[in-house]
């Protein structure tokens, strides 16, 4: 098992940028994959997008081209920038660690592991 600490979230207006980040405890994260998660009130959690430990990234389709995953092995740490946002975007996001793997896996399985979550608000 492995920490996750979010941060980075807060208010913003519509079309602006926040960046998000995700610091993972543990030595095994360069063999891990990742993921972000957002949940909206009233709505179930959905999976935004992944970062495999080859750095191979999937996108859900509302997020393409706005949002950038990306992953720093030296600092434990996996960002989420975010762009244009819009109102939509609105919820707490969330860091999903993956299993331990391999360093060219190009996979993302969810783990058990879950960070606290960040708000992020994007006002009209």
């Amino acid at each position: 098992q492995v920490q996750l600490v979010e941060s980075g979230g807060g208010l913003v207006q519509a079309g602006g940028s926040l960046r998000l980040s995700c610091v993972v405890s543990g030595n095994s994260f360069s063999i891990r994959a990742f993921g972000w998660y957002r949940q909206a009130p009233g709505k179930q959690r959905e999976l935004v997008t992944t970062i495999a430990p080859s750095g191979t990234t999937t996108y859900g389709d509302s997020v393409k081209g706005r949002f950038t995953i990306s992953r720093d092995n030296a600092k434990n740490t996996v960002y989420l920038q975010m762009n244009s946002l819009k109102p939509d975007d609105t919820a707490v996001y969330y860091c999903n660690a993956g299993a331990p793997s391999f360093r060219g896996s190009t996979y993302y399985t969810p783990g058990g592991s879950w960070g606290q979550g960040t708000q992020v608000t994007v006002s009209s």
